[in-house]
């Protein structure tokens, strides 16, 4: 019992004589603080007039939020550390800062970050700036730490938005280099010399972003000389690949798949004009609007991007496909009013070797020829109707055909320099001396070109070849795309 008591006693004493300790020390961290402070000019750097202040610098990179083709720039999160060390707040230059003294007196003091303001800081700016800001929440997220010898540790949480300038001509199977530009803002290297601590960058290995992937980083040290003088500056490079699943869901595949759409129009009947048509320009138009949200989401700068080239060879594609059908269109009308107009020679010359009249002759066929004549009319190129009709230079009675069987535009009565009425194949409607010169110089090129175009019989001949060359161009073009900028 007595031991009991006894015990008691002595652990009243320790404790009572602990917190005597502890009072007594902390009204001596207050007086030192005020000691330090007091005399102190916040205006002048540490060793003023001497040698230049060494002041290291680290980083953690606590998140990517953000980057922005259309502005050139990237949102970072993260801390700042900066050390150095300055003699005037030094409250035990004896031991260094790692002392392992167990009475207190080299302990390094970490302070408010509103401590700051009652010391002299690094004017620390980053050169490639565009906006900036403090978290505060709870607190302003700064820290202040005095070591013994004066050593000071400088650290800071904030979000900035840094200026990237970005090479897009491989975009989107493009890397690119985004730097942060550390300098002093109004020290030279006169006054202050910054420096890279031997771990400069942390966290690197943790970050994430949706398109990117963090490939590696560097930093570097150089002198930029300014009209006001030269400045140490510090850069850290950060090397992004950017990730091309996003793109080849988004914009290939698709635009792939629409290309494809387009060659099933080879494969329908040539005589199926609406079905056609159709498709090929629902495909142009797909394409312009794929086109249209590339565009927007990237800056509008001059030289072509290797997304550009993609999409501009899927619209060649998919507008060739369009073409294709209207070249089997012209080809399979042009070959029917070449035949009509064949048939028409050979009976005036039976006409004429029989010395019969022309009008009897027509009477006998006039029924038929029409019915045919009005095939040709509803062809939807007006340069197969007007040259049909540029060739039929005789007409038919009235009194050999039902005329009301007919649509009114084939039962107009003309008279191109003759009195009769009555129902007739159109002719030309004026002398070709009064037409202009480029229309005929145009028609004689397009004359000569008709001669050098081989002679196609049946027309689905084209629909068989384009089954084929579409599908091997196309692919052969992925190929070469494909291995140049995936290689590259």
């Amino acid at each position: 019992m007595l031991r009991y008591i006894l015990f008691l006693l002595y652990f009243t004493k320790s404790s009572y004589a602990f917190k005597e300790m502890a009072a007594s020390r902390l009204e001596n961290v207050t007086q030192t603080i005020s000691r330090l402070l007091e005399g102190y000019d916040i205006r002048l750097r540490p060793n003023f007039g001497g040698e230049p202040l060494f002041v290291g610098m680290d980083l953690t990179i606590a998140s990517f939020d953000a980057i922005s083709e259309v502005n050139m720039d990237y949102t970072i999160t993260m801390y700042l550390n900066q050390y150095w060390r300055d003699e005037r707040l030094a409250f035990n230059a004896f031991a260094p800062l790692d002392s392992k003294d167990n009475r207190g007196v080299n302990d390094a003091l970490t302070l408010s970050g509103d401590f700051a303001e009652k010391i002299w800081v690094p004017d620390t700016f980053f050169a490639n700036d565009k906006n900036s800001f403090l978290h505060d929440v709870t607190e302003r997220n700064k820290l202040v730490r005095l070591a013994g010898d004066g050593a000071v540790t400088y650290g800071m949480r904030f979000t900035t938005t840094l200026a990237c300038m970005m090479d897009l001509h491989y975009y989107p199977l493009d890397s690119q280099n985004c730097t942060v530009e550390i300098e002093s803002y109004g020290y030279t290297v006169m006054d202050v010399v910054m420096y890279w601590k031997p771990t400069p960058v942390r966290g690197v290995e943790e970050a994430e972003l949706p398109q990117f992937t963090i490939i590696g980083y560097e930093t570097n040290d150089r002198k930029e000389e300014l009209a006001t003088g030269i400045y140490q500056r510090l850069s850290l490079s950060f090397k992004l690949q950017r990730n091309i699943g996003y793109f080849v869901f988004q914009t290939y595949l698709p635009s792939i798949l629409i290309v494809m759409l387009s060659w099933v129009s080879f494969w329908i009947n040539h005589e199926a004009t609406s079905a056609r048509v159709a498709l090929g320009i629902t495909t142009v138009l797909t394409m312009t609007t794929i086109s249209t949200g590339v565009r927007s989401s990237l800056p509008r700068i001059s030289y072509v991007k290797a997304i550009d080239i993609y999409l501009v060879m899927c619209f060649v594609f998919v507008f060739a496909a369009l073409l294709e059908y209207a070249a089997v269109n012209y080809t399979y009308w042009g070959a029917r009013a070449k035949k009509k107009s064949k048939k028409t020679k050979e009976a005036e010359q039976k006409v004429t070797s029989s010395g019969k009249s022309p009008k009897a002759e027509t009477t006998s066929c006039s029924t038929e020829d029409i019915i045919e004549l009005q095939d040709v009319r509803m062809s939807p190129i007006a340069s197969l109707r007007n040259r049909h009709n540029s060739n039929l230079g005789w007409a038919v009675g009235s009194d050999s055909v039902d005329i009301a069987k007919f649509p009114p535009s084939f039962r107009i009565a003309r008279s191109y320099g003759s009195s009769r009425s009555g129902l007739r194949y159109r002719g030309n409607r004026g002398p070709a001396q009064n037409r202009p010169k480029m229309l005929h110089a145009i028609r004689r090129g397009a004359s000569v070109l008709k001669v050098t175009l081989p002679k196609i019989k049946d027309v689905n001949i084209i629909d068989k070849y384009s089954r084929v060359v579409f599908p091997v161009s196309f692919l052969a073009f992925n190929a070469g795309y494909w291995i140049f900028y995936v290689l590259e």
